[in-house]
């Protein structure tokens, strides 16, 4: 009687030990040198993007400050110089005609030395001037304050102003008509005074004191609210009309 084959389990083979140490390779030297030099490419290249950033970022906010305070010095000059001539009595600034004798308005002129100085008077509160601006061999707008002497109007340390120029613009002349003629001759009115409407441009430039590739300029035009009354009789120069 035959008897049904039986199949036992068979024990697995054993494993070579070098099969196993083949399954845990690492890395080579080589792939690890490439690695790191992968890595410092791409932290390179970070650290590029994030200083440029920075640069562009400072370059910014040294182009907004610088912008600002030349605005600023701008505004304040425009404004000083407008008030050129305020004296509070409007009888100094127009003739009368019947009435006493007028007399010419003495803070009326207006003084430019050179290109980069301007000074002139007005009444404020109890002083009278004088008032001016200039620019400072150390690159420093000055501003004249009466009695106070000349005081920094701009920062050096954070702006160096390279260029204040004040220019006189062409004057807006009227004459002004009196009772009777400078001479015998009905037609002569040289003598007549005049009302002059003037206005000054002012130029600024400046560069950033920490970079001078940072540069910047503004412009503004200013009419003085105050026109000049000119008494224009040789014989008489302190009467406006020929008496």
């Amino acid at each position: 009687m035959n008897r049904p084959a039986t199949t036992e389990p068979r024990s697995p083979m054993p494993m070579h030990a070098d099969s196993i140490r083949s399954n845990q390779r690492g890395l080579t030297l080589v792939e690890l040198m490439v690695g790191l030099a992968v890595g410092l490419f791409v932290l390179a290249g970070a650290t590029l993007v994030v200083s440029s950033q920075l640069n562009d970022n400072r370059t910014l906010l040294l182009e907004t400050q610088i912008q600002q305070d030349l605005r600023a010095s701008a505004d304040i000059i425009a404004r000083e110089i407008r008030r050129a001539g305020a004296h509070g009595s409007p009888s100094q600034l127009i003739v009368t005609v019947g009435g006493p004798a007028p007399v010419r308005n003495g803070f009326a002129d207006v003084a430019i030395a050179g290109t980069s100085e301007i000074t002139f008077n007005y009444r404020r509160n109890q002083q009278q001037g004088p008032y001016g601006f200039r620019l400072s061999d150390d690159g420093v707008i000055q501003t004249l304050l009466g009695n106070g002497g000349w005081q920094a109007l701009t920062d050096g340390n954070t702006m160096r102003v390279t260029e204040l120029t004040v220019t006189a613009m062409p004057e807006t002349v009227a004459q002004i008509q009196c009772p009777k003629a400078c001479s015998a001759d009905p037609e002569d009115t040289a003598c007549w005074p005049s009302l002059a409407v003037r206005s000054y441009q002012i130029d600024i430039v400046a560069r950033a004191a920490t970079d001078p590739r940072i540069q910047r300029s503004i412009r503004s035009v200013v009419r003085v609210r105050n026109d000049d009354l000119r008494f224009n009789d040789p014989l008489n120069p302190a009467l406006a009309c020929p008496a």
